[in-house]
Protein backbone atom coordinates (compact mmCIF):
# COMPACT_ATOMS: atom_id res chain seq x y z
CA UNK A 1 0.00 0.00 0.00
CA UNK A 2 1.72 3.22 -0.96
CA UNK A 3 0.59 6.80 -0.23
CA UNK A 4 -0.04 8.73 -2.72
CA UNK A 5 2.63 11.97 -2.80
CA UNK A 6 2.05 14.27 -6.28
CA UNK A 7 -1.26 14.45 -7.99
CA UNK A 8 -0.31 12.52 -11.06
CA UNK A 9 -0.25 9.56 -8.52
CA UNK A 10 -3.95 9.37 -7.79
CA UNK A 11 -6.24 7.31 -10.08
CA UNK A 12 -7.25 9.34 -13.56
CA UNK A 13 -11.16 9.76 -13.53
CA UNK A 14 -11.78 7.42 -16.93
CA UNK A 15 -10.17 4.22 -14.98
CA UNK A 16 -12.52 4.95 -11.73
CA UNK A 17 -15.31 5.11 -14.00
CA UNK A 18 -14.34 1.39 -14.94
CA UNK A 19 -14.61 -0.24 -11.65
CA UNK A 20 -17.25 -0.08 -9.00
CA UNK A 21 -16.82 1.73 -5.58
CA UNK A 22 -16.07 -1.80 -3.78
CA UNK A 23 -13.65 -2.88 -6.45
CA UNK A 24 -11.70 0.60 -5.94
CA UNK A 25 -11.58 0.12 -2.37
CA UNK A 26 -10.50 -3.41 -2.81
CA UNK A 27 -7.34 -1.99 -5.14
CA UNK A 28 -6.42 0.47 -2.54
CA UNK A 29 -6.15 -1.48 0.24
CA UNK A 30 -4.01 -3.83 -2.24
CA UNK A 31 -1.87 -1.36 -3.17
CA UNK A 32 -2.77 -0.95 -6.83
CA UNK A 33 -4.25 2.17 -6.38
CA UNK A 34 -1.95 5.35 -4.21
CA UNK A 35 -3.75 5.88 -0.82
CA UNK A 36 -4.77 9.50 -0.32
CA UNK A 37 -1.91 11.72 0.84
CA UNK A 38 -4.50 12.91 4.12
CA UNK A 39 -4.00 9.45 4.96
CA UNK A 40 -0.38 9.93 5.41
CA UNK A 41 -0.43 13.00 7.43
CA UNK A 42 -2.90 11.38 10.07
CA UNK A 43 -0.93 8.37 10.18
CA UNK A 44 -3.74 5.88 9.30
CA UNK A 45 -4.04 3.23 6.21
CA UNK A 46 -7.46 1.14 4.96
CA UNK A 47 -7.20 -2.22 7.46
CA UNK A 48 -10.42 -4.39 6.00
CA UNK A 49 -12.63 -3.68 2.85
CA UNK A 50 -16.20 -5.25 2.57
CA UNK A 51 -19.12 -4.84 0.84
CA UNK A 52 -20.79 -2.30 3.41
CA UNK A 53 -18.06 -1.68 5.83
CA UNK A 54 -14.75 -0.14 5.77
CA UNK A 55 -12.24 -0.31 8.70
CA UNK A 56 -9.41 1.84 9.12
CA UNK A 57 -6.58 1.41 11.66
CA UNK A 58 -4.51 4.50 13.07
CA UNK A 59 -2.38 6.17 15.49
CA UNK A 60 -2.69 10.36 16.58
CA UNK A 61 0.63 11.35 17.38
CA UNK A 62 1.92 14.72 18.43
CA UNK A 63 1.73 16.36 15.15
CA UNK A 64 -2.44 15.77 15.89
CA UNK A 65 -2.69 17.53 19.49
CA UNK A 66 -4.05 20.99 20.37
CA UNK A 67 -2.32 23.61 22.16
CA UNK A 68 -4.04 21.66 25.14
CA UNK A 69 -2.20 18.30 24.67
CA UNK A 70 -5.22 16.81 23.35
CA UNK A 71 -5.65 15.24 20.19
CA UNK A 72 -7.35 17.76 17.74
CA UNK A 73 -10.95 16.96 17.28
CA UNK A 74 -10.15 17.31 13.72
CA UNK A 75 -8.22 14.12 13.80
CA UNK A 76 -11.59 12.25 15.00
CA UNK A 77 -13.55 14.37 12.39
CA UNK A 78 -11.30 12.88 9.62
CA UNK A 79 -10.63 9.72 10.33
CA UNK A 80 -14.85 8.74 10.84
CA UNK A 81 -15.61 11.04 7.39
CA UNK A 82 -12.93 8.52 5.51
CA UNK A 83 -14.48 5.95 6.96
CA UNK A 84 -17.99 6.36 6.92
CA UNK A 85 -17.66 7.36 3.67
CA UNK A 86 -15.50 5.06 1.88
CA UNK A 87 -18.02 2.34 3.61
CA UNK A 88 -20.55 4.18 1.33
CA UNK A 89 -18.21 3.82 -1.63
CA UNK A 90 -18.37 0.05 -1.62
CA UNK A 91 -21.88 0.48 -2.50
CA UNK A 92 -21.21 2.80 -5.69
CA UNK A 93 -21.91 1.05 -9.04
CA UNK A 94 -19.47 1.67 -11.65
CA UNK A 95 -18.99 5.02 -13.51
CA UNK A 96 -20.11 6.67 -9.81
CA UNK A 97 -18.45 8.09 -7.14
CA UNK A 98 -19.58 10.04 -3.75
CA UNK A 99 -18.77 12.96 -2.18
CA UNK A 100 -19.77 13.80 1.57
CA UNK A 101 -22.55 16.01 2.69
CA UNK A 102 -22.64 15.83 5.75
CA UNK A 103 -21.30 14.72 9.00
CA UNK A 104 -21.29 14.76 12.26
CA UNK A 105 -19.19 13.00 15.09
CA UNK A 106 -19.55 12.72 19.18
CA UNK A 107 -16.41 12.24 20.85
CA UNK A 108 -17.01 10.39 23.96
CA UNK A 109 -13.49 10.18 25.86
CA UNK A 110 -9.91 11.62 25.68
CA UNK A 111 -7.27 9.35 22.94
CA UNK A 112 -4.29 9.57 23.99
CA UNK A 113 -0.92 10.22 21.98
CA UNK A 114 -0.09 7.15 20.44
CA UNK A 115 -3.13 4.69 21.55
CA UNK A 116 -3.95 2.16 17.51
CA UNK A 117 -7.23 3.13 16.99
CA UNK A 118 -9.77 1.44 15.11
CA UNK A 119 -12.37 3.54 12.93
CA UNK A 120 -15.21 1.38 11.48
CA UNK A 121 -17.75 2.72 8.84
CA UNK A 122 -20.88 0.80 8.15
CA UNK A 123 -23.81 2.09 5.59
CA UNK A 124 -27.06 2.51 6.92
CA UNK A 125 -28.49 2.95 3.33
CA UNK A 126 -26.97 3.57 0.30
CA UNK A 127 -29.71 4.34 -2.49
CA UNK A 128 -28.92 6.07 -5.91
CA UNK A 129 -28.60 9.00 -5.02
CA UNK A 130 -27.35 8.92 -1.12
CA UNK A 131 -26.09 7.13 1.20
CA UNK A 132 -25.90 7.06 4.98
CA UNK A 133 -23.22 5.52 7.14
CA UNK A 134 -22.70 5.62 10.88
CA UNK A 135 -19.02 5.04 12.65
CA UNK A 136 -16.71 4.68 15.76
CA UNK A 137 -13.31 4.93 16.78
CA UNK A 138 -12.37 2.56 19.47
CA UNK A 139 -9.40 1.54 20.89
CA UNK A 140 -7.53 -1.21 18.64
CA UNK A 141 -6.43 -3.05 21.80
CA UNK A 142 -9.09 -3.01 24.38
CA UNK A 143 -12.15 -2.10 22.22
CA UNK A 144 -12.36 1.61 24.60
CA UNK A 145 -14.74 3.37 22.04
CA UNK A 146 -13.24 6.84 21.62
CA UNK A 147 -15.48 8.63 19.11
CA UNK A 148 -19.16 8.22 17.12
CA UNK A 149 -20.26 9.65 14.04
CA UNK A 150 -22.81 9.56 10.94
CA UNK A 151 -22.86 10.75 7.06
CA UNK A 152 -24.63 11.75 4.62
CA UNK A 153 -22.59 11.36 1.24
CA UNK A 154 -23.98 11.98 -2.35
CA UNK A 155 -23.81 9.18 -4.69
CA UNK A 156 -23.11 10.66 -8.76
CA UNK A 157 -22.61 9.64 -11.92
CA UNK A 158 -19.32 10.23 -13.47
CA UNK A 159 -19.84 12.31 -16.71
CA UNK A 160 -18.91 10.39 -20.18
Amino acid sequence: MFTATSIDQLPELEDVKAISGLEFMQKMLAGEIARPPISGLLNYQIDTVEPQKVIFRGTPEFEHCNPLRGIHGGWYGALLDSCMACAVMTTVPQGSVYTTLEYKINITRALPIGTEILATGIVDHAGRSTGVAHGEIRGAKDGKLYATGSTTCLIMKLPN
